[in-house]
C-alpha cells in the first residue's frame, strides 16, 4: 500500500503540473484567464484519472483495449459525477457540459497513452528478463 501511495502521488504532481503549465500557455495564448474553481477542478480531474488509470490490475482479465475503454468511461463518469454535484453550487451552462467533455478527454487520452506504453516497456523488460533467465536455466541444465 504504502509503494502504490508513492507511486500515485508522484503521478499526481506530474499529471497536475503538466496539466496546470499547459493550461496556464493556453490561457496566455488565449488570452484568458481561469478563476480558482477552475484550478480546483483539474486537481480533482486529475485525482481521478490517475487513480482510474492506476487501478488497472482489477481490468487485467480483460483484453487491453477492452480495459482502456472501461477506464475511460469511468474516470469520465466520475468527472461527470464531480460537475453534476458542483453544479448545485456554481450554474454548468449546457456549452459547458461539452467543454469539460473536450478538456478532460485530449489529456486523458495523451495521459492514458504515455501511462500505457510505460506499462508496456514495464512488461517488455520484464519478458527480456525472463528469457533471459530461462536461458541460463537451460544452459545450467545443459552442464549439468
Amino acid at each position: 500500500m504504502k509503494e502504490f501511495m508513492k507511486t500515485y502521488l508522484l503521478e499526481l504532481c506530474c499529471s497536475y503540473t503538466i496539466v496546470s503549465v499547459v493550461g496556464a500557455f493556453v490561457n496566455m495564448v488565449a488570452g484568458t484567464e481561469t478563476n480558482n474553481l477552475n484550478v480546483v477542478m483539474m486537481f480533482v480531474f486529475c485525482n481521478i484519472a490517475v487513480f482510474v488509470l492506476s487501478i488497472h490490475k482489477l481490468f487485467d482479465t480483460l483484453s487491453p483495449l477492452a480495459m482502456m475503454v472501461i477506464q475511460y468511461v469511468l474516470a469520465l463518469g466520475l468527472c461527470f459525477l464531480v460537475i453534476f454535484i458542483a453544479s448545485f453550487f456554481e450554474p454548468v451552462s449546457p456549452r459547458g457540459w461539452f467543454e469539460f467533455f473536450r478538456s478532460f478527454t485530449i489529456p486523458y487520452v495523451i495521459g492514458a497513452g504515455l501511462y500505457y506504453y510505460r506499462l508496456w516497456e514495464d512488461a517488455k523488460k520484464q519478458q527480456e528478463l525472463l528469457r533471459e533467465l530461462q536461458e541460463l536455466n537451460a544452459e545450467k541444465r545443459q552442464e549439468s
